[in-house]
């Protein structure tokens, strides 16, 4: 039979063992982030996957497209895009590896109409028409633009949103004679 003494002396390495398998583990998965990061970070919503719902779908192999209609939704991660109508147009490519065909798809852009409304975390805005460029990360809503952050509001004929830079452009229709105009209130205090 083994010594209480023993046992507690296998014990205690059995620990600093556990002790220095977690430092190396720790200090291997901060190595993997530190290069793995930049990577995701170049494009980090090509991870998040798009999903879009609507009432009716058919797809146009020829013209690599998709079209949705009917209460369309579209989301990726904090974005939302609701429209009567959304058209997806995706880049198809094809990985011919030793005669395992093997096709891999991208989104390249989208086009909603009718009753477009884009939400994205504290920012709504809606217009008659909008399209979602995935390589600019940008977003363009035409006719009747309406954009709310808060209570703050601006409205006019066409708003761009570069979504990774936080810019936005908003331009008003100049055959109709109309200005951009925006309604900025105070916070309210408690």
């Amino acid at each position: 039979m083994k010594s209480w003494l023993y046992i507690q002396k296998n014990k205690a390495r059995n620990c600093q063992g556990i002790k220095i398998m977690s430092h190396r583990f720790i200090i291997a998965l901060i190595i993997v982030f530190m290069f793995c990061t930049p990577a995701l970070a170049a494009a980090p919503h090509k991870q998040i996957p798009i999903q879009v719902e609507a009432d009716h779908m058919v797809s146009t192999q020829k013209d690599n497209s998709v079209l949705f209609t009917g209460r369309a939704v579209a989301k990726q991660g904090s974005m939302t895009i609701h429209s009567d109508e959304l058209t997806v147009y995706y880049d198809s490519q094809k990985d011919d590896k030793k005669s395992k065909a093997k096709e891999t798809k991208s989104i390249k852009r989208m086009f909603a109409k009718g009753n477009v409304k884009i939400v994205q975390k504290d920012w709504v805005a809606s217009g008659d028409t909008a399209e979602y460029f995935d390589a600019e990360r940008k977003v363009v809503l035409v006719g009747h633009t309406k954009v709310w952050q808060d209570n703050n509001m601006v409205t006019g004929d066409r708003f761009v949103m570069f979504l990774d830079e936080g810019k936005s452009i908003v331009e008003h229709d100049q055959k109709k004679g109309e200005r951009v105009k925006a309604f900025f209130y105070p916070d309210k205090k408690k």
